[in-house]
């Protein structure tokens, strides 16, 4: 793995099964900083709900690209240096939601970029703030990403056709280990 999820499968760092895997690229990544990820709604994650990619799912995609990620990522530099590399060791979980407005909505097809940004991580609990942004139609988001920075990140510097779906504040999670115990 390279030092960061750029061009890393999310499967590869996020344990959920494949319906439940909401993060399809990585774009950017800080590992201590934060984290861009897309994901595109199927038509399965809009059944029965008008088409729309409901806004708890988008919150859990959100949590997946961030917090499950990046969490993950630094659990996986911290094993990997006492040569003990298992991502299946811990269970990512949701232990608050902060405050979340939403500003727009996501259809079937409708590709979106979840920013994300490290406000604190400790212990495999990290809290993340940040935005959710809808894509322009047939953009290239590597190439776009390629020159992201920090300060880029701590702006939300992204294009006027980039439509703000949602803004999300203290999502947090958590690496709980796994017992054998159910």
């Amino acid at each position: 793995m390279a030092e960061n999820l750029v061009g890393a499968h999310p499967s590869s760092m996020l344990i959920h099964g494949p319906s439940k895997l909401l993060v399809h690229q990585y774009h950017w990544h800080s590992p201590n900083v934060g984290i861009i990820a897309s994901y595109t709604p199927n038509a399965n994650d809009v059944k029965d709900h008008f088409g729309v990619f409901r806004g708890v799912d988008q919150i859990e995609a959100f949590a997946q690209a961030t917090t499950g990620s990046c969490a993950a990522f630094l659990n996986y530099l911290k094993a990997k240096e006492k040569s003990n590399v298992d991502k299946d060791e811990f269970i990512p979980t949701f232990i608050g939601i902060g405050n979340v407005n939403f500003h727009s909505y996501l259809l079937e097809g409708d590709t979106f970029i979840s920013i994300g940004k490290i406000v604190f991580y400790k212990f495999r609990q990290m809290v993340v703030d940040g935005r959710i942004y809808k894509v322009p139609k047939d953009l290239d988001l590597n190439q776009y990403f390629k020159n992201f920075n920090e300060e880029k990140l701590n702006n939300y510097e992204v294009g006027d056709d980039f439509i703000l779906v949602a803004e999300l504040n203290g999502i947090t999670g958590r690496a709980i280990k796994k017992t054998n115990k159910i």
